[in-house]
């Protein structure tokens, strides 16, 4: 398989994820810069099933939450390909909301994973995944490593 494919569109979402290998494991995000932060991230993401679905925020998603106006810095298509030629990403998606819960209730994870900042216990995904009886895991943050601190350190300022 090319990896182009592992993109996947709303419309074969389903039948794919109905073949992938279990336990399903989802995560999601802007992924702007890929970093080794997010490198490693995925692997371990990968490593806690059989398959790792990424759900990718689509270019109107990034500017709903906020992050400055010249985000994101890569646009969706380009950040889909760089995360479809990982090992680790069994299937990239797009969602166009803040919040991925409409992806999740399709795809129906075993697991929802996120970075370590993140406090899983308040997640809408956390409650949303456990109604089938999913689980949340955050995975240690990898430390000093940031597309914001990228943007940051580019533009000469101080992180």
């Amino acid at each position: 398989m090319h990896f182009l494919d592992k993109i996947v569109p709303s419309g074969q979402l389903d039948a794919r994820v109905a073949a992938l290998p279990r336990p399903v494991v989802f995560t999601n995000g802007v992924f702007d810069i890929l970093h080794r932060g997010h490198v490693v991230y995925l692997a371990a993401a990968r490593a806690l099933g059989g398959s790792l679905v990424l759900g990718l925020n689509a270019d109107a998603s990034v500017r709903l939450l906020g992050k400055g106006p010249e985000r994101p810095l890569n646009p969706q298509d380009d950040r889909a390909a760089v995360l479809a030629a990982l090992e680790s990403v069994s299937l990239v998606t797009l969602f166009e909301d803040r919040m991925p819960l409409a992806l999740i209730a399709r795809v129906r994870p075993d697991l929802y994973v996120k970075g370590g900042d993140y406090d899983m216990a308040t997640l809408a995904e956390t409650a949303l995944v456990q109604t089938w009886g999913g689980r949340s895991v955050a995975i240690p943050f990898v430390e000093g490593r940031s597309t914001t601190g990228l943007v940051q350190r580019i533009r000469g300022e101080s992180a």
